[in-house]
């Protein structure tokens, strides 16, 4: 059985990843809160609050505030600096982008779009460029590793890439209320341009390439040819498959199409990975933990549903559906979000060992995991309902209220389970090797 990933204590390396990490779970956190504060003011509007401006400010913190700063931890833990000065770049971009999401976080339920939450917005892209940058160029500078890690490096390089061309959809938001369409199909339509690209780009590509990082740190043999066409069919695919976040506007047939044809590139890349994992499954299952497995397994279930969805929609009476049932596009929004990439995080935070369980944090695991499943299972149930035409369900929105409920709690759970001091390993997380032992076992570029 190959060994676990284990941690090095008194690592400053992995002192810097597990705050980078706790911080990220911080906002998650607070995400959740503001969820539930949301689904709250579908019962009973609060004077004062205004729903919409909440939204904003919950989503900009779910994207830039969770799920980048989680990327950020893990992928500077799997190929950190090599200098004193790309250390220090790293923490300098890592400061700033809490004064960013911290802005957003204030600015937006406050103000909405306005000066100052624009500002903070505009920070935060500018800033993933300076770390898109600096950490593909730190990443490619050692030979040794790019050999290494070739496959984990191509799917990561695809992912900055897709950060970067996302922010085209924010940058157009400008001219685009500058001429009066607020509202408009061209607003709407830069609005999905940059959420296509965060989801099924940057977020997709990345947790691809941590995938991958896995197979090769651990020396699992697998099919490279595999790996290579699945990464072409998704990045080909990903350009024109951005035509399936503009189907509500009822465009001309060809954009069907070329939607389609991109879903179908992508179903094709899903095969090969699929193939390619089920030939591992079992080195694979050796190497990770148990709460890993299983947080991994639903990822990568959640991943193959995503997929199935988005090609569903290239058809004409499906993207109708989903664009008269917002429920459904909310569902397939947080499955995305939290079924596929969260959970994939959490695994891959759990088997670095800069996440750990405990007390508290198996509870906590589990009642982020109800309230997930029960308010997706609800959310779809009453979408069918309406698409159906058959009586919704009573007091929905209460219910979507009580149903979450148990996601901040385990958040906030899982979060006091990172701030206890550990002078043991947590439970079933096993002994720590030795220094010298389980230097070799450390990610270093």
């Amino acid at each position: 059985m190959l060994l676990q990933e284990e941690r090095i204590k008194g690592s400053p390396h992995f002192a810097v990843a597990a705050t980078r990490g706790r911080v990220a779970l911080a906002y998650f956190a607070l995400v959740a809160a503001m969820g539930l504060l949301l689904r709250w003011l579908l019962v009973a509007p609060v004077v004062g609050i205004n729903y919409k401006y909440v939204l904003h400010g919950h989503s900009h913190v779910a994207l830039l505030g969770w799920l980048y700063c989680a990327f950020f931890a893990v992928l500077l833990y799997m190929f950190p600096a090599q200098t004193d000065k790309g250390r220090k770049s790293f923490k300098w971009q890592f400061f700033l982008t809490q004064v960013s999401v911290v802005g957003m976080m204030l600015g937006f339920p406050v103000q909405g779009y306005a000066l100052l939450s624009i500002i903070f917005s505009t920070m935060h892209i500018l800033l993933s460029y300076w770390f898109a940058y600096t950490f593909w160029k730190q990443a490619k500078r050692d030979g040794a590793l790019q050999q290494k890690y070739s496959t984990a490096l191509q799917y990561l390089g695809a992912s900055l890439l897709f950060l970067v061309f996302s922010s085209i959809g924010p940058w157009a938001m400008g001219p685009i209320l500058a001429t009066g369409n607020s509202g408009g199909t061209l607003y709407y339509s830069a609005i999905y341009f940059y959420l296509h690209f965060q989801y099924n780009g940057w977020f997709t590509f990345a947790v691809l390439g941590m995938l991958f990082w896995f197979l090769e740190h651990h020396h699992i043999a697998y099919s490279k040819k595999l790996a290579i066409n699945a990464f072409w069919l998704l990045a080909v695919a990903c350009v024109p498959a951005v035509a399936l976040s503009v189907l509500w506007a009822k465009p001309a047939t060809v954009v069907y199409w070329i939607g389609g044809a991109a879903g179908l590139m992508q179903l094709m890349a899903l095969y090969l990975l699929l193939k390619l994992l089920w030939e591992v499954r079992q080195q694979v299952i050796a190497v990770l933990k148990p709460w890993v497995q299983l947080l991994m397994g639903l990822a990568m279930f959640f991943f193959v549903v995503k997929l199935a969805l988005q090609a569903a929609s290239a058809l004409p009476a499906m993207a109708n559906l989903a664009y008269r049932v917002r429920y459904f596009i909310i569902g397939y929004l947080h499955l995305s979000l939290i079924g596929f990439v969260s959970l994939f995080l959490f695994g891959a935070m759990l088997q670095l060992g800069l996440y750990r369980l405990g007390k508290y944090g198996k509870s906590g695991l589990i009642l982020l995991l109800l309230g997930f499943f029960s308010t997706e299972l609800l959310m779809f149930l009453h979408g069918t309902l309406l698409w159906l035409g058959l009586p919704f369900i009573p007091s929905f929105n209460l219910l979507m209220f009580f149903f979450s409920i148990p996601m901040p709690i385990g958040l906030g759970l899982l979060f006091m389970s990172q701030l206890k001091t550990e002078k043991e390993p947590a439970a079933g997380e096993g002994k720590p090797l030795k220094k010298q032992q389980a230097m070799h076992l450390i990610p270093v570029a």
